[in-house]
């Protein structure tokens, strides 16, 4: 079950400073490493045990491992060795290599490797068996802590490990990523796009070079002006080609980093350049230009690209254009909020909608680019409990001017302008977009309804982009109560109902829970057009204690005669919204059929409503939908009673707090 949200507005980027603390004693690493110094023994962390449930969790080892500290498998264990450089990454028995890539690229950029690898530490005077490296994770940094027992065979580091056997860092680092995503078995298969971003907080996009963009090369100046980390690689066809060598001294599925681009002036013409690294340092490209290649070159010989855009915390503060990031954090919950994709138009305008105004043009440009990344969250971390990536993406349509949640008849009508390119299951889906200035609506969403899952929406953009949540203020709209009518004008109607009073109550014309049961059910079995199970007693109830005025827990006539009127109103919302006639009403109709009774809520209301009322096929009966009326009613009065001096707030000691919900 995702979490519920209350509070989805954009949020501006994490900023740089410290990451928060994870540790499950509530303590940061200096303190923990002190505590451990003062006392004279070696860390051992609670959170990651040094046992099998940290390793895997849908098997057991294929040998038996050996949890030991560095300085128990070499004499002179060291953090770094002649620092930190990609040679320090060798692939162990784990399908991680994606994760490798990312530490190697790593490597090139200082500034970040010095965050996600706090260079202050070593097995020196002050060791006390505990490292500290920091991920960004959904909008800010985190502090991991760990011990450093690794596991081993017959002495030998089992995954990922230095080519110099006294040099731990890498070795390390991977075991705080894999205790951030619950286990070693965690880091089986990804996209070194995924680890690079936690790595910066960036955003990560893939292109295909063969179909990439007419303004391709410009794009890669962008991102190297802007210090985006820029890999390349050449596809294989099958894994016998993995790192096989091309006539023109290329290797194929291998990455490379792109390190430089430029245009220079050869022979009268404009040449364009593209400066490619292999980390291994040597086996180069042989053709034009050595080191440097043509771009036309570069296009014809490799096949993807990644770039990672890097957020202005990963910058320093003089880089010139940066970009702007503003983010969303969201759920998709069964029967409310995960509509489904475009497909599914019964459902789809129930997605969480963000509205974007572009108002600046690019410099030179009639346009605005701008990334939109939709992000799932902690699915990796999810893997044990049989949790999959969830196939995701987006659509973008014009805004219709209007403020509010956009019901289901705009997306009928009005086709989007723009949309992820696939429906995918990957973390993240992102594409780059260029729209004339304007507003727009972006709906992310799952492709099949009733999947759940936290996300993450990041919008990266070149000029200043403004965003919003498009959920509804809460509002509410109700009428005054009715005054009874006099007994002499009475509808036949209601002279019906005042002979069965008198023939359930007596004289006093109050009948009680259990006596409305029956006076109700008697008279809605004659209601044809409405097919309902029996109201329940639980029901009846909550309708004396909203119309209860005398406080005796009993209903008076002219009481009922008021309720009737409201009860007329809501079956006819309820038959609006049962459009197979069926008896109940989908969830995802909610929305609308509890605007039509007068109450707007946001989606972290409706999805609390929801939760409470539908059933497993998200439907709601009429007797679940009256009950939410009374007591959407019952709290709207309570608080337009005790918000007499300030409309918005009302404020309530112990005592009061109890009774006011004990009697909603």
């Amino acid at each position: 079950m995702p979490y519920l949200y209350q509070d989805s507005k954009p949020r501006p980027p994490a900023l740089s400073g410290a990451a928060r603390a994870t540790h499950s004693s509530g303590k940061a690493y200096e303190e923990l490493k002190q505590e451990y110094l003062c006392r004279g023994v070696l860390f051992e962390d609670p959170d990651f045990p040094a046992c099998n449930s940290s390793l895997f969790f849908s098997e057991n080892p294929p040998i038996p491992f050996i949890w030991k500290r560095p300085g128990d498998i070499v004499k002179d264990p060291k953090f770094i060795l002649g620092g930190a450089t990609r040679t320090d990454i060798c692939q162990g028995d784990l399908g991680d290599c994606w994760l490798l890539a990312a530490i190697a690229s790593l490597t090139l950029n200082e500034k970040t490797l010095a965050r996600v690898v706090p260079l202050d530490q070593n097995f020196g005077p002050d060791y006390a068996g505990i490292f500290h490296f920091q991920f960004w994770q959904h909008n800010e940094w985190l502090d991991v802590v760990i011990d450093d027992r690794l596991p081993t065979f017959k002495d030998r580091l089992v995954f990922l490990h230095s080519a110099e056997h006294n040099e731990f860092w890498s070795a390390l680092l991977e075991k705080a990523y894999a205790k951030l995503n619950g286990s070693y078995e965690a880091l089986k298969g990804g996209s070194t796009i995924e680890a690079m971003e936690d790595f910066t907080g960036g955003v990560g996009e893939m292109y295909e070079v063969k179909k990439a963009p007419d303004n391709f090369y410009e794009i890669l100046e962008k991102a190297l002006k802007r210090c985006s980390m820029v890999g390349c690689s050449i596809d294989t066809s099958s894994a016998a080609e993995s790192e096989a060598k091309t006539p023109f001294g290329l290797i194929k599925g291998h990455a490379y980093s792109v390190t430089g681009i430029d245009e220079v002036s050869y022979r009268g013409q404009q040449v364009q350049l593209i400066r490619i690294r292999n980390p291994w340092g040597q086996v180069e490209w042989n053709g034009p230009w050595s080191d440097k290649m043509k771009f036309e070159d570069f296009k014809v010989h490799f096949d993807k690209v990644e770039i990672c855009n890097l957020t202005p915390d990963a910058l320093e503060d003089s880089t010139a254009h940066k970009w702007e990031v503003t983010i969303h954090q969201g759920s998709w919950v069964r029967g409310s909020t995960a509509g489904g994709c475009r497909n599914f138009l019964e459902t789809f305008w129930t997605n969480p909608q963000i509205k974007l105004h572009l108002t600046e043009k690019d410099d030179g440009q009639d346009d605005c680019t701008f990334i939109a990344a939709l992000m799932q969250k902690d699915r990796r971390k999810l893997k044990k409990l049989g949790a999959e990536m969830l196939t995701i993406g987006y659509s973008i349509y014009e805004s219709p001017g209007r403020d509010g949640h956009l019901g289901k008849d705009f997306f009928r009508y009005h086709p989007s302008k723009a949309r992820s390119k696939t429906y995918i299951n990957l973390r993240e889906v992102s594409n780059r977009f260029k729209l004339p200035p304007g507003d727009y609506i972006l709906v992310p969403t799952t492709f099949e309804p009733h999947q759940e899952a936290d996300f993450c929406l990041r919008i990266f953009s070149e000029k200043k982009a403004i965003t919003e949540n498009l959920d509804e203020n809460v509002a509410i709209d109700l009428p005054e109560p009715l005054n009874p009518t006099p007994s002499s004008q009475e509808t036949e109607e209601e002279k019906q109902f005042r002979a069965l009073f008198e023939q359930i109550s007596g004289k006093d014309m109050e009948i009680a829970a259990e006596e409305l049961e029956y006076v109700l059910n008697a008279v809605l079995k004659k209601t044809k057009n409405i097919k309902f199970k029996n109201l329940s007693l639980i029901s009846c109830r909550n309708i004396i204690s909203l119309m209860d005025t005398s406080g005796n827990g009993k209903l008076e006539f002219s009481e009922f005669k008021v309720f009737w009127e409201k009860m007329k109103k809501w079956i006819n919302i309820f038959l609006q919204f049962d459009f197979d006639k069926s008896g109940s009403m989908s969830s995802y109709e909610l929305r609308s059929a509890l605007k039509a009774a007068g109450y707007q809520l946001n989606n972290y209301l409706l999805q609390l409503i929801v939760l409470r009322y539908s059933d497993e096929q998200f439907q709601i009966e009429f007797d679940d939908f009256l009950n939410c009326l009374i007591r959407l009613e019952n709290a709207s009065r309570v608080f337009q009673a005790l918000s007499v001096k300030n409309k918005e707030f009302i404020n309530l000691n112990i005592g009061e707090f109890i009774n006011l919900a004990m009697n909603i």
